[in-house]
């Protein structure tokens, strides 16, 4: 019977499956380009709103404001959730205020803020606009909440329930609720006491499996957290990882439930922090495939000019070894071997270090501890390298003693990038700087003023 199922059933997956072929985007620009919106319509109506939003970030603005027009009153609220920022402003600027009034509609509150914060005050008020008194209400309170905090992050459309109510009780109530008013989607329902405060969670399972007359208080979930409005949404993510929660309640300041937070909000902010600290390492801030070359240009531009005073600040030690480097020429040869060798380590090391402090894995208790062995790791590998190094030192340039000094340059410079790679972004987290932002610029320029010193310096006293 199993076989029969593996024969007849689909062909495995191709790794590009969950993109949008080049056949489709041809078809879909082709019904844009012959004007014939009920063609577009029966290609659109199967796609996804994520796959559409990726169709708009990849196409061209003139084929994007097209494609729009012809679309019109199809246009979904969830595509533009799903949309990049960068041409979010865009697409809104084109939608009629009916698309955009009816789009809004459809959102739960959390996407509505999502979407609101990121806009000019003029698009803030059309959107507003478009949106029921109540609606209105909870949109306005959450927006009243600091930026990245939950209660930007958290939807007010809530399930909740009393603590002396049974399983059928719930049941009942669930069933007599108009549809309108539940989310479109809930994992739990909120158990509060009399004065709104939450005091567990259980989850439909529980509760669909479980006899009518069985307190609620008995289907309690063992792992419960609760979050105030004014926590850090990126604190409030990395709670949802670290307890494996799938939603959890949020707090005002006196500790009533005014909404919840789900997994697919605390997961959306992980991407986009984990996202984010990439970006900060290349030096690109918070960039992408849709902005324009002065916007890229812009934010690229102050971390290149420093990354040019560094490699002057590199450039100065060298200039002062000027005599060794005019007699023996070897020196110029071999010099960015070692610098190299070191920025590679130190990146490594880096890597490491910013990744375990963004998930809070390296604390005060175990810091010292990944330092040493980041600097072990650089003795053994320099170690390793310098013996390569310095036997090729022997065989290219029939010198010995400089096959020892770049030998020696290689431990030295790979024990300091293992340090200076660790270090750096923790101290630089300590002073409250965000270590993904500023530790590459500093560790390289140490990998290379230290490289440079430490061959040039060991050459100049060794070989002249």
């Amino acid at each position: 019977m199993l076989d029969q199922v593996e024969e007849t059933g689909p062909e495995q997956e191709e790794p590009e499956a969950y993109t949008l072929g080049k056949r489709d985007v041809a078809a879909i620009l082709y019904a844009v380009e012959i004007d014939d919106r009920e063609k577009l319509v029966e290609l659109m109506e199967p796609l996804h709103a994520a796959d559409i939003a990726d169709l708009l970030e990849q196409i061209s603005a003139f084929e994007r404001a097209r494609l729009i027009r012809l679309y019109d009153l199809e246009f979904d609220g969830e595509i533009l959730s799903e949309l990049d920022e960068a041409i979010r402003d865009e697409v809104i600027a084109l939608l009629t205020p009916e698309v955009l009034q009816e789009a809004m509609r459809e959102l739960d509150s959390d996407d509505v803020v999502d979407i609101l914060e990121d806009l000019e005050d003029a698009q803030q008020a059309t959107i507003m606009g478009a949106l029921d008194e109540g609606d209105r209400a909870a949109v306005q309170q959450a927006m009243s909440y600091p930026e990245y905090s939950a209660g930007r992050l958290m939807q007010r459309e809530v399930v909740m329930a009393p603590e002396h109510w049974t399983v059928g009780a719930a049941i009942d109530h669930l069933r007599k609720t108009p549809e309108a008013e539940l989310p479109d989607q809930f994992y739990h329902i909120i158990i509060v006491d009399p004065r709104l405060h939450p005091v567990g969670n259980v989850t439909l399972g529980k509760l669909m499996r479980s006899k009518r007359e069985t307190k609620l208080t008995a289907l309690f979930e063992e792992t419960f957290k609760v979050f105030s409005a004014t926590q850090v949404e990126g604190d409030v993510a990395y709670a949802f990882n670290q307890y494996h929660l799938i939603s959890a309640p949020v707090v005002d300041e006196d500790g009533r439930l005014i909404g919840v937070i789900t997994i697919d909000d605390a997961m959306a902010v992980l991407d986009e922090e984990h996202e984010e600290d990439i970006l900060r390492l290349a030096g690109v801030g918070e960039s992408s495939l849709s902005d324009r070359v002065i916007e890229t240009t812009k934010q690229r531009l102050p971390w290149l000019a420093v990354n040019l005073a560094t490699a002057i600040a590199a450039s100065m030690v060298i200039s002062q070894f000027e005599v060794a480097l005019a007699q023996i020429v070897a020196l110029a040869v071999l010099m960015p071997i070692v610098a190299s060798m070191g920025g590679n380590a130190g990146t490594q090391s880096l890597t490491v270090a910013v990744r375990a402090l963004a998930t809070k894995d390296l604390t005060g208790s175990n810091v010292w501890r990944v330092i040493r062995r980041e600097c072990l790791v650089g003795l053994i590998n320099g170690t390793i390298f310098a013996i390569v190094m310095g036997i090729v030192g022997i065989i290219w340039f029939g010198s010995p003693a400089l096959g020892g000094v770049i030998a020696v340059a290689m431990v030295i410079n790979m024990v300091v990038a293992g340090l200076a790679g660790t270090g750096i972004p923790i101290v630089l987290e300590r002073v409250g700087v965000d270590p993904a932002l500023a530790s590459g610029a500093f560790v390289t320029t140490v990998t290379d003023v230290v490289g440079f010193f430490a061959f040039l310096g060991l050459a100049a006293a060794v070989l002249l």
